[in-house]
């Protein structure tokens, strides 16, 4: 490891608790070569980002203590340094300007209260001692780099004025500001649509070529990094389970839970086919390879769910009669008004879009961020008011009904969220969550009696009964979606709407919730509209596809046409944006 630009070796972290100390990292080494890409790999608390912030010591010491290891980093000048024993001010010299770091949520990483170019502008003056002027004319010159569009005019905005993508471009901006020799990328790319994910990647792995910097790469997805990866660790519960070279890991895995990460995605499975899980891998090792991924063909073999345990029914058409029916509908926000107020121009969110849905169906809503998509589905349930156009549910426009009048549908149209810990109020127990809306809509009489439904509302979502006194920081990420989903089934609906629902979520936690949508819609027949940018998922899950560009209607057709046949340029465009697609394993 001499020769490595970052070598960790035999690294421990742990975590002071009541109870003593947590290690959350356990005894693990690699290194990463200078223009080498080395990808870490695990789902949320393997330890990967525990690791790639202890480099930079960005973890609060205490509670954080590293009882083992060595973390050496060789400087510009060549001199090799410990990153855990410098002290604190040759750490700050090191930090943005030798090793940059771009953080998994921008808007959390950018300050609010400053613009995009006077934050880059910061980073340049404060490494690079230059005037004011030389710095924004860098700034200018990495915004072209990073592809922002108009980037004089994305000097002056603030965080919130841009998309996620565009936040991200700002972030990558100014970690090259100072042009490092490692870059650490944690989690870039989650929640962002695929085809501004692939990019993002494409473009670190440019200035990567440019720069010729070792760039280390945290992600939960291995097919994210298939293509821009030259190795792979893999962590598990805070240790290495595996590591080698990209090809090795994807064609030749040796580990069951290397094995069940690469199969866990829907892109790789048969619809109708129950998706493999870790436990499935982990409890039952000498099995694993009877769960090696399928790889999709254009007429996948769907088993008969009455023979086949893991198998699905696909859904057709209760009745020729559509549940839902949106006509010509439009939703368009003021962009510009008059001094007094008059609009003078509009965004059109949603523009002129019609299209029904079928009792006991699944329709999936497809396209990148600002297509429009979230705003349709919350227009038919009104949390965003619409323009024009009429919502048909059950033949009565929905639209002309009064706010109280419109109550009692409330209880049958529910959405699930994308981010599930922001919809759940943090100072109520889960339990009180999903009873609340029993007691007011009067599905329960009693306490007892919601109670008694909540309990087994959160065993059908594979929770228990113990759960229902806890609070929403409890409980991890995937637990959480599994709670505002049982919360959406309190009322029996007969229509949800699935709004990015398992977005962010590992891809193995991802396969976990894909499951219980579909025995939960067996078992339920509710009918619902699944949003979502990435067309695996949706084929996966969804009976038909609407793929939505610009607030209108671009494509529609069944689940398989449209992914194994599209028509249109754009919808190929998200399909070859898919990470792992054409994957084999």
């Amino acid at each position: 490891m001499s020769d490595a630009l970052l070598s960790i070796q035999d690294l421990e972290v742990a975590f002071k608790t009541e109870d003593g100390f947590t290690k959350a990292v356990e005894g693990i080494s690699f290194s990463i070569a200078k223009g080498e890409t080395v990808a870490v790999v695990g789902e949320s608390g393997s330890g990967k980002s525990v690791t790639s912030l202890s480099a930079l010591q960005l973890l609060p010491q205490p509670p954080a203590a590293y009882p083992n290891g060595k973390i050496l980093f060789t400087r510009k000048d060549g001199t090799t340094i410990d990153l855990l024993k410098i002290p604190a001010a040759q750490l700050q010299s090191i930090r943005g300007n030798e090793i940059a770091m771009i953080f998994q949520e921008p808007m959390t990483s950018l300050n609010p209260v400053f613009t995009c170019g006077t934050q880059v502008m910061e980073a340049i003056q404060l490494h690079q001692q230059v005037s004011k002027e030389e710095a924004r004319l860098r700034t200018l010159s990495l915004f072209e780099k990073v592809k922002l569009p108009n980037p004089e005019a994305m000097l002056h905005r603030y965080p919130h004025q841009l998309s996620g993508g565009q936040k991200q471009r700002v972030m990558i901006a100014m970690a090259m500001s100072c042009n490092p020799s490692l870059l650490i990328a944690d989690e870039p790319t989650t929640a962002l649509d695929v085809t501004v994910q692939n990019t993002i990647l494409q473009l670190i792995k440019q200035l990567q070529n440019e720069n010729g910097m070792g760039v280390l790469f945290i992600t939960h997805d291995l097919a994210v990094v298939h293509d821009i990866a030259d190795r792979i660790v893999v962590l598990y519960k805070g240790a290495i389970v595996e590591q080698g070279t990209t090809t090795d890991i994807f064609q030749r895995p040796q580990h069951p839970y290397t094995k069940a990460l690469l199969a866990c995605r829907p892109a790789l499975h048969p619809k109708g086919k129950r998706l493999p899980v870790v436990n499935d891998f982990l409890e039952v090792a000498n099995t694993a390879d009877s769960f090696k991924p399928t790889v999709v063909s254009e007429k996948p073999d769907i088993q008969n769910p009455n023979s086949k345990s893991d198998s699905y029914r696909i859904q057709t058409p209760d009745s020729p009669t559509p549940l839902l029916e949106v006509k010509n509908l439009n939703v368009w926000f003021s962009e510009k008004k008059k001094l007094f107020g008059k609009p003078t121009s509009f965004i059109k969110a949603v523009n002129d879009v019609s299209f029904d849905v079928f009792a006991g169906e699944t329709l999936g809503l497809v396209g990148e961020s600002g297509c429009g998509k979230t705003t349709l589905g919350r227009a038919i349930l009104r949390l965003v008011e619409a323009t024009s156009g009429s919502i048909l549910l059950n033949s009565k426009n929905i639209l002309d009904q009064s706010a109280n009048a419109f109550k009692s549908n409330r209880k049958d149209l529910q959405i699930v969220f994308q981010d599930p810990y922001s919809s759940l109020n943090p100072r109520i127990t889960i339990g009180d969550a999903i009873t609340e809306p029993m007691l007011v809509h009067q599905l329960a009489t009693t306490k007892k009696q919601a109670k008694e439904r909540t309990v087994g509302l959160l065993e059908k979502v594979n929770l228990t009964a113990d759960h229902f006194k806890r609070y929403p920081h409890e409980f991890s990420g995937g637990q959480r979606q599994r709670i505002v989903i049982a919360r959406a089934l309190a009322l029996h609906p007969s229509f949800i709407v699935w709004d990015e629902s398992v977005s962010a979520l590992d891809v193995s936690v991802q396969a976990q919730v894909l499951n219980l949508l579909n025995d939960l819609k067996q078992e339920f027949n509710f009918t619902s509209i699944f949003i979502s940018h990435d067309l695996a998922v949706v084929r996966y899950i969804c009976d038909r596809i609407i793929v939505m560009n610009k607030g209108q209607i671009e494509e529609t057709g069944t689940a398989d046409d449209i992914y194994f046949h599209p028509q249109k340029e754009y919808t190929r465009q998200l399909l070859e944006a898919v990470p792992g697609r054409t994957t084999l394993v």
